[in-house]
C-alpha cells in the first residue's frame, strides 16, 4: 500500500513495520514450501517494481488532474460561501 491512496492518511511507522514483517514471514513460509519460487520472486521483485513505476507516476498525474477538475467545479460554491 502506498500513501498516495485517495483520501487516506500516510501510513504510520508501526503500520509500515507490521506490513514488512508480514511480508518477510510470508516469504519465509514460501521459501520453506517452495524455495525455487521464493528465490525467483526475490530476484524478479526489482524488475516488476521498475516496470510498475511508470504506471504509478501516471496514476499520480491522473489523480492531480481530477483534483484540479474538482477544484474548478466547486469553485463557484466556495466563492458563494459554502463550507463543505
Amino acid at each position: 500500500m502506498t500513501a498516495s491512496r485517495t483520501g487516506a492518511s500516510p501510513l504510520s511507522p508501526l503500520e509500515v513495520l507490521v506490513s514488512a514483517l508480514i511480508l518477510f514471514v510470508g516469504w519465509c513460509i514460501l521459501f520453506v514450501v517452495a524455495w525455487p519460487v521464493a528465490l525467483l520472486a526475490l530476484l524478479l521483485f526489482p524488475l516488476v517494481w521498475l516496470i510498475a513505476l511508470p504506471f504509478r507516476l501516471l496514476g499520480i498525474a491522473v489523480e492531480g488532474v481530477f483534483a484540479l477538475l474538482r477544484a474548478i467545479v466547486f469553485l463557484p460554491a466556495r466563492v458563494l460561501g459554502h463550507r463543505g
